[in-house]
């Protein structure tokens, strides 16, 4: 089969909403073929492959109108397991499909919101449920489908894994759970083997767990009603111009004419130690303004400070509103560490108000040498560079008036507190220092990102982890490349640098199609510092144990 696809209402509205490359239609409409014509099953969906923010949501938001257009009714979004998550897709869905739900062609539902009274008039429109991957959410949607609902089960379904290698596969670490199936991914297999006819799509820009699984599961010897998630297509989401990625951050940065040679600032591994916990022995918290013992991170402080206030002043003089802008501190998993930096963040902007009050001149000795490294890369993009005077008053001004807000963001309750109309994380000040944890990696969506303080240093790096942790890749305008600045240590940044290398690597693969005949997507790693993903994502089974020290294997697909 290889039907013509229809370019109908939905996709028609999409595409004058979003105005998609040519690029991206083929990937759509490429997707969608493949979703028709290869006859997906639960064990070889469909793979949408991006990058790190990327516009993989934009993607497959346009291969969802273009399924209703070609006989699909419903379409089923698996999100991540965190409310945060959750929201920013169905805001995100709402705005995007509004004129149709406006005229009542479509319904879109939070399934945890799902009403109990839907009436014909609203099942005949299409559907869309979007589903956090956590247990509640798929027994409602159990619930909704075949106990409320049971004429949905024989609707022509689109299911799109979002984030497909997070608690869609995989087993879980103690002796006792080694023995069960994660219960979340049971959940889905159970879904999609009840219901008459669906397609499977994936979407990640980390597929390593997806393709490292096993066909078969055996448990005590025997074998189980399992079915491994491996891909039976892949298409990769076109980048667009303006996409700042691994290539910029570890390619051009090293040529010295461009301006990302200026992005990279190295901080010494000691003061990620003092960053863990208060130990007056190493450090003193009223030294935050003097210590050289935080040195980096009071340095990247202050530099995004004056990043921003540059920013805006050049939109003061083209007459713009000015932006608002983030820095994120992310070092540690542990909520205690979160509060610890919290407190040095917030002492040191205490005691820079203090100055800007009291010792203005102390001050500006601690702009100037930011404000002289800055003008460095401006020069390069030869942009209005405000002066040294307009930046030390702003800066004097931000300060007492305080328009810089320092925030925790480590549990849901706090991050769905700090969300936007859109799912966002919300700007509330004119500069927003972010401190947290796993809770901003991964989808999160973190506005105008000109500061990356980065510490994350676990006796073995993660490649799909370390990636998702990259919330500085996205589309970025080159003003705010030049004020831009990324902070780690050289051994962090190294392992960063092989595991872009890694990457690169896969997707030139997929580029060529060698994936048709197997490839190899990820290589030995000799120091084993690296490896593909969590060893838990994974069962190994021809793999050797010794494997786990690898960051390479040959998968035949």
């Amino acid at each position: 089969m290889n039907e013509q696809l229809i370019r109908g209402l939905f996709y028609k509205g999409l595409l004058k909403k979003n105005d998609y490359s040519p690029e991206t239609e083929k990937c759509i409409f490429n997707t969608l073929k493949g979703l028709k014509n290869k006859k997906t099953t639960e064990n070889k969906p469909g793979m949408l492959l991006g990058k790190i923010q990327s516009g993989k949501t934009k993607t497959f938001i346009g291969i969802t109108g273009l399924a209703f257009d070609n006989n699909y009714d419903i379409a089923i979004v698996l999100t991540k397991g965190t409310k945060a998550l959750t929201r920013q897709t169905y805001e995100r869905l709402k705005e995007e499909f509004s004129s149709f739900q406006a005229h009542d062609k479509i319904q879109i539902y939070d399934i945890m919101n799902l009403p109990d009274n839907l009436i014909q008039y609203e099942l005949n429109q299409k559907l869309i449920f979007i589903v956090k991957k956590e247990i509640h959410n798929l027994r409602r949607l159990h619930k909704a489908f075949f106990e409320q609902y049971p004429l949905l089960q024989n609707r022509k379904i689109l299911l799109i894994d979002d984030e497909a290698d997070f608690a869609s596969v995989g087993f879980l670490k103690t002796k006792k759970e080694a023995h069960e199936m994660r219960v979340i991914a049971g959940e889905i297999d159970q879904f999609r083997k009840k219901v008459d006819d669906i397609s499977f799509l994936q979407v990640t820009a980390t597929p390593y767990s997806l393709y490292l699984q096993p066909e078969h599961l055996k448990i005590d010897g025997s074998i189980q009603d399992f079915q491994p998630v491996k891909p039976s297509f892949t298409e990769l989401v076109p980048v667009s111009d303006g996409y700042i990625g691994g290539e910029y951050y570890f390619e051009e940065s090293t040529r010295k004419q461009s301006i990302a040679s200026y992005l990279y600032e190295a901080i010494p591994p000691h003061e990620l130690a003092i960053l863990k916990k208060p130990d007056r022995r190493r450090f003193k918290l009223e030294e935050a303004l003097t210590s050289k013992r935080i040195e980096s991170l009071r340095t990247a402080i202050l530099q995004f400070i004056v990043d921003g206030i540059i920013r805006r002043l050049q939109q003061r003089q083209m007459s713009k509103r000015g932006k608002k802008y983030s820095f994120i501190v992310h070092t540690e998993q542990a909520k205690a560490a979160h509060e610890w930096q919290e407190t040095i963040v917030i002492e040191m902007k205490r005691k820079l108000q203090q100055m800007a009050a009291e010792q203005p001149l102390v001050l500006y000795k601690l702009i100037k040498p930011l404000y002289v490294n800055l003008k460095k890369s401006l020069e390069r993009i030869k942009g209005e560079i405000p002066t040294l005077q307009d930046v030390e008053y702003e800066t004097y001004f931000y300060l007492q008036n305080d328009y810089v807000l320092v925030t925790k963001v480590n549990s849901e309750k706090e991050i769905s507190e700090l969300l936007d109309d859109k799912g966002q994380l919300k700007l509330r000040a004119p500069l927003n220092i972010f401190i947290g944890g796993q809770i901003l990696d991964r989808g999160i969506t973190v506005q105008n990102l000109i500061g990356f303080y980065y510490g994350r240093n676990p006796r073995t790096f993660q490649q799909d982890t370390v990636l998702q942790h990259s919330r500085m890749f996205g589309y970025r305008l080159k003003k705010d490349l030049a004020v831009t600045r990324f902070y780690t240590t050289l051994e962090i940044y190294q392992i960063m640098k092989k595991i872009h290398e890694f990457d690169t690597s896969l997707r030139e693969s997929f580029k060529k199609k060698s994936h048709e005949r197997g490839v190899v997507f990820i290589r030995r790693d000799e120091d084993e510092k690296r490896v593909p993903c969590n060893p838990n994502k994974i069962l190994l089974s021809i793999l050797k144990i010794r494997t786990l020290n690898i960051v390479a294997t040959y998968c035949v697909l």
